[in-house]
């Protein structure tokens, strides 16, 4: 083997170790601030009065979902382009923002931009210390009693806060998305407010459901978020249901060859 090949391996085995450590740091900071963020949340939940709380909570985990994805952009092998979604941040009213939901990072992008949204948390992550006490800060809305849930976020829409729920109720198992739960248009159906759609994109599979957490993806992961229709549920919520999901089907499958190649500067 020549002097080239053996610098070629060389630094193919460098970039592949640099590669898993950074793996291993976007995990242990994820792991960190949401610890942060969640005594932190926990701490000023019981010391301030609930319309504070709930009033500063979402802009402070905004400004943690902020910093993270600032970190992992500064760091080269995951690239943003959210852009789009400073569209809805002066917006007044109430808003249901509905995503497809390819990966674990799909919330933390959308909350990173939108300092008034507040989410829909399954009962297990309500009660996990990384993240429990932050969600509780935030106002976020437990996920345990179907029909109390839907009340309280039309509540909160009624109150003019912005909405998010994903349509496919978990991370997408069949491409391009997995079949839509009734609750995202029942919940804006009751508060009479519209349904704003949002595509993310992703160069990877990486953190998708059934992904292994340590498994490397092939550096850069690209994600990026563009803004779709906006609709009006009138009507009966099924058919309107069914309609929304041909919608991103059809948005998703076109779009589905080009984000392979999704390439930001």
């Amino acid at each position: 083997m020549d002097t080239r090949s053996k610098v070629d391996e060389a630094l193919l085995l460098l970039n592949k170790i640099l590669d898993y450590i950074f793996l291993y740091f976007f995990l242990l900071l994820f792991a960190m601030m949401a610890l942060t963020w969640s005594l932190t949340g926990s701490l000023l939940y019981f010391v301030l009065p609930p319309k504070v709380s709930r009033r500063i909570g979402p802009a402070l985990v905004t400004g943690f979902a902020r910093r993270y994805i600032a970190l992992l952009s500064a760091g080269g092998k995951v690239k943003f382009d959210l852009a789009e979604l400073d569209a809805l941040q002066g917006e007044a009213g109430g808003l249901v923002i509905a995503p497809n939901h390819p990966s674990m990072l799909d919330a933390v992008m959308i909350v990173s931009r939108l300092p008034r949204v507040v989410c829909i948390a399954k009962a297990q992550l309500w009660d996990n210390p990384l993240l429990g006490g932050g969600m509780r800060m935030a106002g976020y809305i437990r996920n345990d009693a179907p029909v109390k849930l839907t009340k309280l976020a039309a509540a909160r829409l009624e109150e003019g806060q912005q909405l998010l729920l994903f349509p496919e109720g978990t991370r997408t198992t069949r491409r391009p998305v997995n079949g839509f739960r009734g609750g995202f248009a029942l919940t804006a159906k009751l508060a009479g407010v519209p349904v704003q759609t949002v595509f993310i994109e992703a160069s990877s599979p990486f953190l998708g459901k059934g992904w292994p957490l340590f498994k490397k993806p092939d550096f850069p992961v690209v994600y990026r978020v563009r803004l779709g229709r906006r609709f009006k549920v009138e009507g009966e919520v099924k058919p309107f249901i069914a309609a929304l999901e041909r919608y991103f089907r059809d948005e998703l499958s076109g779009a589905a060859a080009a984000s392979r190649s999704l390439v930001l500067p």
